[in-house]
């Protein structure tokens, strides 16, 4: 039974762990109502945003920082050169580095990628993955592998990842990834669960997943959370975004 209780906001602990709010968003290319979008992600006030279909073609880095300035963060990393996957973050976030990644190309299929960032919030340092896997089933799991590996690459001591999956969570693909990682929906069920269609809300297909060190005290799609209305979730894009509180240990 998902709660209803207030997501904590963004914080310092007093032993150097950080609170944090992440959202994971497929924004369809910017293509629906972005004003409505922008007011949706301002409403969220998340650290990080993992985004997956980026603008990708003409004039893709002032869309995507248009985006960023009208929901109140800046671009970390992505959009064209990681084939779609970006990350987005507030003020907060110290950045260490950065690195978009392109997975292998099946011929025929749509190319895919990661954007991948190693950030600090105070004394909790953790790395970061935006994904959005194949409609493909083989070469999903495949990814999801490569996805497991660059995760680790990362050498953090927490870490997290977020996106698209194209799969539900009896689907091998996410089976995979919610024994490595925590899936915080199931971890912490928090506002409602599906995240397609936004007029016809059935499936949970895009998720976050955290490290075992990291504690999920809620994650969902925002529904009833201050500021965000049913209205601009559905004019926003084809995806309900997935919201989550995190406290992040002191490294």
């Amino acid at each position: 039974m998902a709660t209803t209780t207030p997501l904590p906001r963004s914080r310092t602990e007093s032993d150097g762990s950080a609170v944090i709010r992440v959202l994971s968003y497929n924004i369809r290319s910017m293509r629906d109502d972005t004003t409505a979008l922008a007011r949706v992600i301002r409403a969220c006030a998340p650290d990080l945003v993992l985004v997956q279909e980026a603008p990708r073609f003409f004039r893709w880095r002032k869309k995507l920082a248009r985006l960023a300035a009208a929901s109140g963060q800046t671009i970390l990393s992505g959009g064209a050169t990681a084939a779609g996957p970006a990350l987005l973050c507030s003020m907060r976030a110290t950045v260490e580095r950065t690195e978009d990644v392109l997975l292998p190309l099946t011929p025929g299929l749509h190319r895919r990628g990661l954007a991948t960032a190693v950030v600090r919030f105070g004394a909790a340092r953790l790395g970061v993955v935006s994904c959005h896997l194949s409609l493909q089933k083989d070469e999903r799991y495949t990814q999801s592998g490569l996805l497991l590996d660059r995760l680790a690459a990362l050498d953090t001591p927490h870490a997290l990842a977020g996106g698209d999956l194209n799969e539900r969570p009896d689907g091998p693909t996410f089976t995979r990834l919610a024994a490595d990682l925590q899936d915080c929906w199931a971890t912490a069920p928090w506002g409602t669960e599906y995240t397609s269609t936004p007029t016809d809300p059935h499936q949970r297909i895009d998720a976050i997943f955290a490290t075992r060190g990291i504690e999920v005290l809620g994650c969902g799609v925002p529904y009833g959370h201050p500021g965000v209305t049913e209205t601009d979730l559905r004019a926003a894009t084809d995806h309900l975004p997935v919201l989550a509180a995190l406290r992040v240990p002191a490294a």
